[in-house]
């Protein structure tokens, strides 16, 4: 693989990404990570800033989720501390709302990017991806184009072909074809959609996945080959379909 400046491989893929989650709020540490996994990254998560130190200096994180607020040293000082491990390792913030002069501070001192609590777990994962875009450690111009046969996914430009022509997909069916491409050739369960794809557990209730699948469908198989299969049940899946061994 390409070597960066810092001589450590460019991640190639999803699984090849490490995030490190900081932040002294279980629930929100336990989510991120629960978010980062789906995405097809490695997570790794510290309640404190120094064991956030440690685990940088342990793995070498491609990108680090950094609450501002900690219970023993501030962000700012684990940032400080992680640029001493790597200047290069990428660094997105969690402030509170009203906290704009550690936006400023954070930004001032070499943090590459801030969310603002409350935030959605999909707006965190878009700023996660633009981070990485922009690090040197993953700098692929292929990175947001996603592929299946002749069926293509812009993640930047939010937009869809197949065959060469434009799919107009409404923002939750582009979030699941994403999100089944992103996993292509591996069956999700509704449970990993819904998790995934809307946030929250129908505790078993998969008729929305089911309706958005048949809205997929129609607008990327019809007239083509099925790229869109169901697993009876196990869930679904994004392949194309292998040819048949002759007899």
């Amino acid at each position: 693989p390409d070597q960066p400046a810092n001589g450590q491989p460019t991640p190639a893929t999803t699984q090849d990404v490490r995030v490190l989650i900081v932040d002294d709020e279980l629930n929100l540490v336990e989510l991120g990570a629960a978010a980062v996994r789906f995405e097809g990254y490695t997570v790794d998560t510290a309640l404190t800033g120094m064991d956030a130190v440690r685990r940088a200096r342990a793995h070498r994180p491609d990108v680090v989720v950094l609450d501002i607020m900690l219970p023993d040293i501030s962000g700012i000082e684990v940032l400080r501390e992680l640029h001493e491990v790597d200047e290069g390792i990428p660094v997105l913030f969690l402030t509170a709302k009203d906290g704009v002069d550690d936006r400023i501070a954070g930004i001032t001192v070499g943090a590459d990017d801030y969310v603002t609590k409350p935030f959605t777990l999909e707006a965190l994962m878009a700023r996660v991806r633009g981070v990485l875009r922009r690090s040197r450690k993953w700098q692929s111009p292929e990175a947001a184009l996603l592929q299946v046969a002749d069926l293509e996914l812009d993640e930047d430009a939010r937009e869809v072909r197949r065959g060469g022509e434009e799919i107009h997909l409404t923002a939750r069916e582009f979030d699941l074809l994403r999100f089944l491409m992103r996993n292509q050739r591996k069956v999700l369960s509704k449970a990993q959609i819904l998790d995934h794809v809307w946030h929250y557990d129908f505790g078993g209730e998969g008729n929305v996945v089911e309706l958005y699948i048949s809205y997929l469908r129609k607008k990327i198989d019809r007239g083509h080959e099925p790229l869109i299969h169901t697993v009876r049940g196990a869930g679904y899946v994004v392949k194309t379909k292998k040819p048949q061994p002759r007899t």
